[in-house]
């Protein structure tokens, strides 16, 4: 009783303590879910029309774009230029599926399986499928319907779990290839009906096809003069600030801009200093003794050159001048150099000389098992059968594992550099010394080889050359030197204010006013220089940044300002409107000048604007650009309504002010085809839709553009 009695009488304290408890697992729930709100949010690469894009998803396409650029390329890298493409592309690609599919969602329309399936194996193949050369016939040059569905055959295949680790790797390699190029297909298809359906409802009629017709039917042939606007001099134009700001208002649509910033910057160039060209002179000079005596060369240019040694004979029209005119008149053993030239020393050495083909036509088998003991009875086999007789091209269609199987297993013609690197050193020391219409039998990371010689090409002089490149880099002493002095600079002057007087007297020199938005890959002409641009959208005006390294640069950035999301303002567009401007007011001046007088000839207003008499032909109504002239559309205009022999009013267009007159009306001979024309039409509204009507869901579309918080 006493503890319940203790108990009661501390109830405001006890319900203190369980309001504040309850209180804390209440806010940690919310904190909690908070926190992953927040981390969510901050994983939101962009939004479109309420629609998230996350990083992971973005990312993920991005490494799957990556991957099959560098299985079209054969390449295992890609340059960071390269890398921003295929970011862009992908985004685009992003936002394009979820506008056009909330467009065809709104009309039911689909691309159903059976769709899918008869254009990547059905009766109507996608040009993207035939156009690939892993499905095209070598020797005709068409579309091969053999090699796709052996294509689909092999990566189908349910045993693949029993095949060789590398084989398994390859197979699963093509099917994320083949899965790509499935996606998009069923993506272009779908763009191609709802584009299909646009177009059908703007489709032309008969008087579209009259019209289009008529304007250009009829041409005519005139003489002209001319008064440019350059011969007024700018300053005796006034433009007032009120008549930018109405041009301005009347174009305003036109200016519509993503967030802006405005840098200025100093780059450094990152330059070997003369210590370093003093240092690779000194290396490569004393590797010309060895170099010279050495009967195993090989390893000299591995250890020391940036190209590794080839051993493979080359004709001369494989070299670079340089070394071509060395192998024209040296002997086997002769070193040339060290030679400089662009920040590189080079050494060259004839190893050998021989007269050989150059190239060598080849079929193969290539076959591999779960053993080698396997792989040897197969090859045996085979072999065997080949001597008695059968048919090597049909063999290959039945046992070879590879692409080239349904085309007898032919892989076209190799020189020894391609056969070195498309395959191996014994591929290529085999198939350029076994005869013609004899078999070898080759192993490499693919499989085990029967390789059938089927031509050669007739015997010319090769050069077997080692070759010693050594650019000259910065060291990194120089390295140092260079950022540290720009380091001095830029602790000691962090005031944009003062940034051009003190560039200026330290030596280097300040790129201003350069207007950047998140979308920009470059900073001016700076390769590689994305980090800056992220660097300014994430300071505002007046930050200094800190060095960044790009390619072979350092860089300085300032933030100039800021612009918001909008409009550019008119005082950054204000040159080009006050141009237009004084163009339209030079030409009120030139026309009513000319006017006033009266004239009568085209000789006569020719004097009077201090011109010459000049003559075109052929121009229409439609006429895109005038030959000798550019692009007058007023001048086209006044042409196809003015009559024959007649000396026209002044026409005010986009470079001077224009007089003529037509001498001669020329007629189109053909006869109006309102079918053709109309089809023509319907073509070009196809084309002109293909495109404006993604970019126009685009234009309409919410879009929200966080990239540059992550790239």
């Amino acid at each position: 009783m006493a503890t319940l009695e203790k108990i009661r009488s501390k109830a405001g304290l006890l319900v203190l303590v369980v309001g504040v408890a309850l209180f804390a697992f209440i806010i940690g729930d919310f904190l909690n879910s908070g926190s992953t709100y927040f981390r969510q949010s901050q994983e939101r690469v962009a939004e479109v029309d309420g629609q998230v894009i996350h990083i992971q998803d973005y990312q993920s396409l991005i490494d799957e774009m990556t991957e099959m650029y560098k299985m079209q390329t054969g390449q295992t890298s890609l340059p960071d230029e390269y890398q921003a493409q295929i970011r862009q592309n992908v985004f685009n690609t992003m936002v394009q599926d979820i506008v056009l599919g909330e467009a065809t969602e709104k009309i039911g329309m689909v691309v159903s399986p059976e769709e899918l399936f008869d254009m990547v194996q059905g009766e109507n193949i996608s040009p993207l499928i035939q156009q690939m050369p892993m499905f095209v016939n070598q020797q005709t040059g068409a579309f091969d319907r053999n090699a796709l569905l052996q294509f689909l055959k092999t990566i189908e295949d349910d045993n693949i779990a029993t095949m060789p680790l590398d084989q398994q790797e390859q197979i699963q390699k093509a099917r994320n290839f083949w899965l790509f190029w499935e996606k998009n297909i069923k993506r272009q298809r779908l763009e191609q009906k709802y584009t299909t359906l646009l177009a059908k409802a703007v489709g032309a009629n008969k008087l579209d096809a009259k019209e289009s017709f008529d304007e250009n039917a009829k041409n005519a042939d005139i003489v002209y003069t001319m008064q440019s606007y350059t011969t007024i001099p700018d300053s005796t134009i006034e433009v007032s600030k009120s008549e930018i700001e109405k041009l301005y208002n009347e174009r305003k649509e036109m200016f519509k801009q993503k967030e802006t910033k405005v840098v200025k910057y100093v780059s450094v160039d990152i330059r070997p200093s003369q210590d370093d060209y003093n240092d690779v002179q000194k290396d490569i000079e004393s590797l010309k003794e060895e170099f010279t005596t050495s009967q195993n060369v090989a390893d000299i240019v591995n250890e020391n050159s940036e190209v590794p040694y080839m051993d493979a004979f080359f004709t001369e029209k494989s070299f670079d001048p340089e070394m071509k005119q060395f192998v024209a008149t040296a002997n086997v053993g002769d070193v040339y150099g060290p030679a400089f030239e662009n920040d590189k020393y080079r050494m060259f050495k004839l190893v050998d000389k021989t007269s050989a083909p150059d190239s060598v036509k080849v079929a193969h088998i290539m076959v591999t098992r779960s053993s080698e003991a396997e792989t040897k009875a197969l090859v045996d086999s085979l072999m065997g059968v080949i001597k008695g007789g059968a048919d090597f091209a049909e063999l290959a269609k039945k046992h070879s594992i590879d692409q080239a199987a349904q085309n007898g297993g032919e892989l076209g013609w190799f020189t020894e550099i391609t056969a070195l690197r498309g395959v191996n050193e014994d591929f290529k020391n085999a198939i350029f010394s076994t005869p013609v219409n004899e078999i070898a039998v080759v192993k490499s990371m693919y499989g085990t080889h029967l390789v059938k010689v089927l031509e050669k090409t007739a015997n010319v002089t090769k050069y077997k050359v080692a070759d010693i490149d050594m650019t000259v880099s910065p060291s990194s002493k120089t390295y140092s030197n260079i950022y540290n002095e720009l380091n001095q600079f830029i602790s000691k002057n962090r005031d944009i204010a003062k940034l051009d007087t003190a560039a200026q007297s330290a030596g280097y020199q300040v790129v201003s006013n350069i207007s950047i938005t998140p979308d920009n890959e470059v900073l001016g002409t700076i390769r590689n220089s994305r980090p800056v641009i992220r660097w300014a959208f994430q300071n505002d005006k007046g930050a200094v940044s800190e060095i960044f390294e790009c390619d072979n640069k350092f860089v300085i950035a300032a933030v100039e300002s800021s612009i918001p999301a909008g409009y550019t303002p008119v005082d950054r567009v204000a040159a080009g409107l006050k141009a237009e401007i004084i163009a339209q007011k030079k030409g009120e001046k030139i026309a009513a000048e000319l006017a006033a007088k009266n004239l009568t000839t085209i000789e006569a207003y020719a004097d009077a604007m201090s011109s010459s008499v000049d003559s075109v032909k052929f121009i229409s109504f439609g006429t895109r650009r005038i030959s000798g002239i550019g692009v007058e559309p007023k001048l086209n205009a006044a042409v196809s309504l003015a009559k024959v022999n007649e000396v026209s009013a002044p026409v005010q267009g986009n470079s001077g002010v224009y007089v003529f007159k037509v001498y001669a009306e020329n007629q189109d001979g053909k006869e109006f085809d309102e079918a053709a024309t109309v089809r023509s039409l319907d073509a070009t509204n196809m084309y002109r839709l293909s495109y404006q009507t993604i970019q126009e869901l685009i234009n309409e579309a919410d879009v929200e553009d966080n990239r540059i918080r992550f790239y």
